[in-house]
């Protein structure tokens, strides 16, 4: 599929960004999530670019061909809104609309937040915007799971979470991508309880894969692991007290921007804390918030689960968007 769509190196200040483009018109930059990479966002660039605008899909730093520093504080938040600020410059372009899933939506969000002047509209998929809590999320998780497993701080530690996931790429891949897919969900697919677990113990490779990641798609995302690794992927995670001391500025910034939000209805990140729906109001911090779309049968991987509904859900947006700025 690559074949598809023409490549470009960004480079940066001291930073490489690979990235897939195609069409001709305004700038849409995509932003993928843990642990995935331009390729989750297959299905819609032909789309977007067929309204009208020159879309670009990149590697985040620590992905793919994009640079991979070994330094954790590479991956700040920060740094990744330098990575977005950068490109657009690149292009020689004045703003660009954003458009970021997982951890990408939070690169995305902030970015619109820090510098509206240089973002059109966003649209976060899977992880709505969040204001800077009165701690880091990683504290927060660290008091809520302190005598449970819990990803995020089983991640904390280097080299311990790269070292399971890298034994078997291909088995890793599969058994993160079912757990928190709808069909994960409706099998109650969970992680171990026990503290000293590691991430994959009790998940379920399944065979076969459910047919919205083809056998072609996993060989993609399995040769991209297996020669990036997973340092710099997991390094993001390991920056969230780094963010939340570096960037307090987060506790009042709204979105100004034009926004939409795109979740699905099965995604765990939904019920992160017991009792709490993130999803139910997911603009309360944006000031021109268009709405939200949950696609009831998909879980967190959206835009691959749920293609057709989540490329009507950001075209109907974006010509929303083109609408209200003639």
């Amino acid at each position: 599929m690559i074949n598809e769509f023409n490549t470009k190196t960004f480079k940066l200040k001291n930073i490489n960004i690979f990235g897939v483009e195609y069409g001709e018109g305004p700038l849409i930059i995509m932003v993928h999530g843990w642990p995935e990479s331009w390729y989750s966002w297959r299905h819609q660039i032909k789309p977007l670019a067929k309204l009208g605008y020159k879309v670009i899909a990149i590697d985040v730093r620590g992905y793919g061909q994009s640079s991979k520093p070994q330094e954790v504080e590479k991956y700040d938040m920060l740094s990744l809104v330098g990575d977005l600020l950068d490109i657009i410059n690149e292009e020689n372009e004045e703003q660009a609309i954003l458009i970021g899933h997982d951890w990408g939506a939070p690169i995305c969000w902030t970015t619109a937040a820090l510098h509206p002047e240089k973002v059109r509209a966003v649209v976060g998929l899977s992880v709505p915007h969040s204001r800077r809590g009165n701690i880091s999320n990683s504290e927060l998780w660290r008091q809520i799971y302190k005598d449970n497993f819990f990803y995020q701080t089983y991640f904390e530690k280097e080299g311990v979470a790269e070292a399971e996931l890298e034994r078997d790429v291909g088995a890793s891949l599969r058994k993160i991508y079912y757990w928190i897919s709808a069909e994960g969900h409706d099998a109650k697919v969970r992680t171990n309880f026990d503290k000293d677990s590691e991430l994959l113990d009790g998940l379920v490779d399944p065979e076969p894969f459910p047919n919205w990641l083809t056998e072609e798609d996993l060989n993609f995302y399995i040769k991209e692991f297996k020669n990036s690794g997973f340092r710099g992927p997991i390094n993001r995670y390991r920056n969230q007290d780094r963010d939340w001391e570096n960037i307090p500025e987060l506790s009042n910034l709204k979105i100004e921007v034009p926004s939409y939000f795109i979740g699905g209805g099965k995604d765990s990140v939904r019920k992160f804390i017991k009792g709490y729906d993130f999803y139910e109001n997911p603009g309360k911090h944006c000031n021109d918030f268009y709405g939200k779309l949950i696609i009831d049968n998909a879980g967190h991987w959206v835009q691959q689960e749920a293609p057709i509904e989540t490329t009507k859900g950001i075209t109907d947006f974006l010509m929303k968007l083109e609408e209200n700025t003639k």
